[in-house]
């Protein structure tokens, strides 16, 4: 047992170094790229006479933060919340940590969380790109591998003001997920979730949520239809300090779950935005989630909450 224990340690111990070493790879292109946007003497483009590039691929690289900042700057510049997906465009390479106790008394911990990079391509729209979150369950029932992936998700800003215009952001995204065929934590079922996401501001003090359905494809009287949404209460003071409380519902309205409702609430706080050096930003947060519905916890046929509380841990890296 012991010998299991410290195995599995070292496994979780590797798996959160390859994520750090991905994470600073990426990081040391992102300072590269960040010296490459310097003024023209340093990083030349290529002009014909007429003073155009020749390159449009070229071209539309060397412009890519003048992209990033004029779409940050015509949107509100709140804190992107733990749980919630904020409607935002963000750029930024994300890794989150989750650690789950179950109705039943097993415990999850969750590496990644399926964070990975956000990315501004253009003025109104984000690609996030996340890498598949892996899971071991501890106590009972013991298992490990890795969840269904939410590999990609395309974001399309619609309308949004920065704080002394308005203060709001409505976006609507989409977010295609698969399914991990032989681990345990599988649905064995491509999911598609359209949602539309927004946000007010007034002073300090934001609302963000969003409201989306997931669409599996298959097995829909296993997993089932829903609704799920989300709102987060932020404020900000002192800079770098950006408590806040979630509400994180969903409701089935078929499958195992059929009928049920489950609301998890989760205070916690951001701390950021931190100047690392090169245009780099360091986000650290915390939040514990709870569920509060249904109660009791329903065992059968489907374990509903999905797990009764867990810590949340996040950190990026904007850029």
């Amino acid at each position: 047992m012991l010998i299991d224990e410290v195995n599995a340690g070292r496994s979780a111990a590797r798996r959160v170094s390859i994520c750090l070493g991905v994470a600073a790879a990426f990081l040391s292109v992102v300072v590269r790229a960040k010296a490459a946007d310097a003024p023209a003497e340093t990083a030349p483009p290529i002009f014909t006479d007429a003073g155009t590039a020749t390159d449009p691929i070229t071209d539309y690289f060397l412009h890519w933060y003048d992209r990033v900042h004029e779409a940050q700057a015509t949107q509100p510049h709140w804190m992107t919340p733990i749980a919630t997906v904020t409607p935002r465009l963000e750029e930024e390479i994300r890794y989150d940590q989750q650690f789950q106790v179950l109705g039943t008394g097993a415990q999850i911990a969750n590496f990644d969380g399926g964070k990975g990079l956000e990315l501004i391509p253009t003025t109104m729209n984000e690609i996030l790109i996340n890498a598949p979150a892996y899971e071991e369950r501890t106590i009972k029932s013991p298992a490990q591998g890795f969840a269904d992936w939410n590999f990609l998700t395309i974001k399309q800003r619609i309308v949004s003001a920065p704080e002394d215009k308005g203060n709001y952001i409505l976006t609507t995204f989409v977010g295609v997920q698969a399914p991990m065929l032989g681990s345990p934590f599988t649905n064995k079922a491509w999911v598609v979730t359209p949602t539309l996401a927004g946000g007010k501001g007034w002073g300090d003090f934001d609302v963000q949520a969003t409201v989306g359905t997931p669409i599996p494809t298959s097995h829909v009287s296993v997993i089932g239809n829903s609704l799920v949404t989300n709102v987060a209460l932020q404020y900000h003071f002192a800079e770098y300090f950006w408590p806040e409380l979630e509400f994180n519902d969903t409701y089935w309205f078929n499958g195992l779950r059929g009928h049920r409702n489950q609301l998890f609430l989760t205070p916690g706080i951001v701390f950021g935005r931190f100047a690392l050096g090169g245009g780099l930003k360091g986000i650290i947060g915390i939040g514990y989630q709870f569920a509060v519905m249904p109660s009791p916890v329903v065992l059968s046929p489907a374990l509903t909450p999905t797990y009764n509380h867990a810590w949340l841990l996040t950190s990026r890296v904007a850029f």
